[in-house]
């Protein structure tokens, strides 16, 4: 066992993946969680690695950015991706898991690690008489830090920390939808030779008039309303259904609620629009209203959305909410290696360094806790190349913005391919260049790696 202690401060999605990878390097790791003495707005159990908004971890396909960050992931020897492959639950080509199963899968392998010492205990600054004795302190608060730690964060960076408003989509008892209305499907199934009420989705078709009804009630529905002392700011990629209504009513048409790939049974015909169900559970008791992360207060939310065909009897297992999230303005305040400029030896992961879902969070935290292993075993893992999904999310925090603002992994990332290509050819050229740099570096690297990166890495191969 090595004798240098580190303390990692948030046990969600990046704080478990990196305590992990630090653990297993033969590090000595103390975990502090508030659970279940305080959660945040958006927290509903005391488990680990909480998936707070979908269950959804977005595309797994190679063509896409997030789909191939998860497959460096895998090569990487992430818990997270490990844990949520044996989680998944049906979601087409997306990967989707059962939110409850997830956690408790993360959480136990964090009591199972000998080398982990899982602390309840709120952190509430930067100066900590906690944190003391640590050689190296990771903040992984994540977007939801708490307002004491937030504060302290953004003393110590002498600069106001940035904020924006994320918004959770309600779920539904899958028992309570009219079946003889929503049918399943999945985009462009009919097109692919899927039989008649097969697919991972559930969908909720609606005609032209019923299309306007219900969009002329989400502009007039009642929302809940910021504080005073707070503004709002959203992420582009979480936007709250009624917040792009407001700009125009053929937005949720071309966007969540996009009909095309489509047949309604009923008619033969494509829909108007369509409100997409994805399982939230295994068992696909409950399902997730996709795209319609609102602000509406509870009673607006069950009259407006009881408002959509096949929905009009529909029984609440969850509202949609916001809350705040915290990040910082990264190429600023953070170093290469993810560590504050204004205080050496501190270092942050997940969404609060500016990166944004579930995934790029997870991601996160697995790179710190590889790179922090390797440092304080006397070597260097350089970062890998930007022309990956990994390197291009790592080089998002470090490349200057007049206005810098959280980021998915896509494809825009990354350096321009250098060559003229067809618009529908680009993501097959990005990704297989992709691919090809992250082998490289892989192989270059991988004896930097902790051994169950090393052990997962030639399994992989």
């Amino acid at each position: 066992m090595d004798t240098k202690r580190i303390a990692v401060v948030g046990g969600g999605l990046a704080g478990c993946e990196c305590a992990l990878q630090l653990a297993r390097a033969g590090l000595a790791v103390t975990l502090f969680e508030q659970k279940p003495a305080f959660r945040s707005p958006a927290h509903v159990s005391d488990s680990l690695a909480e998936l707070v908004c979908s269950n959804s971890l977005r595309s797994d396909e190679l063509s896409s950015g997030v789909g191939l960050l998860k497959a460096e992931m895998r090569a990487l020897g992430s818990d997270f991706m490990a844990v949520a492959d044996a989680c998944r639950v049906p979601a087409g080509k997306a990967l989707a898991v059962d939110r409850e199963a997830f956690a408790a899968a993360m959480t136990a392998r964090i009591r199972q690690e000998q080398t982990i010492t899982l602390v309840p205990q709120r952190i509430a600054a930067l100066d900590d008489p906690a944190l003391s004795a640590f050689d190296a302190v990771v903040i992984a608060a994540g977007p939801l830090a708490s307002e004491g730690l937030s504060a302290s964060l953004a003393a110590a960076l002498g600069e106001e920390h940035c904020y924006f408003y994320d918004a959770i989509a309600p779920i539904v008892w899958t028992h309570s939808l009219d079946m003889s209305v929503v049918f399943r499907a999945s985009r462009y199934g009919c097109e692919n030779g899927e039989a008649p009420g097969e697919g991972d989705y559930l969908n909720c078709p609606m005609g032209r008039e019923e299309y306007e009804r219900f969009y002329q009630a989400l502009l007039e529905a009642r929302k809940v309303e910021a504080r005073d002392f707070e503004r709002e700011k959203h992420f582009e990629g979480c936007m709250p259904v009624e917040a792009l209504a407001e700009r125009g009513p053929r937005t949720l048409t071309f966007g969540p609620l996009k009909p095309v790939g489509f047949i309604d049974p009923r008619t033969g015909r494509r829909p108007w629009a369509v409100l997409q169900l994805r399982a939230e559970q295994m068992n696909s008791e409950t399902c997730n209203l996709v795209g319609c992360q609102t602000k509406l207060t509870q009673p607006e939310q069950a009259r407006v959305f009881r408002m959509v065909p096949g929905l009009e009897r529909a029984e609440f297992a969850r509202y949609g909410s916001m809350h705040r999230n915290t990040y910082v303005n990264a190429p600023q305040v953070l170093n290469a290696d993810l560590s504050l400029k204004a205080r050496p030896g501190v270092y942050l992961a997940g969404q609060i360094t500016g990166v944004e879902g579930y995934v790029e969070s997870a991601a996160c935290g697995l790179w710190l806790g590889l790179a922090l292993a390797a440092r304080l075993h006397g070597q260097t893992l350089p970062p890998p190349p930007p022309t990956c999904a990994l390197g291009a999310l790592l080089l998002h925090l470090q490349t200057p913005a007049r206005h810098f603002q959280p980021s998915n992994v896509h494809f825009g990332l990354m350096p321009e391919l250098g060559e003229k290509a067809r618009k529908k050819d680009r993501k097959a050229l990005y990704a297989a260049r992709a691919r090809a740099a992250f082998t490289e570096w892989l192989s270059a690297n991988g004896g930097c790696l902790s051994p169950v990166a090393r052990t997962q890495n030639q399994d992989q191969q």
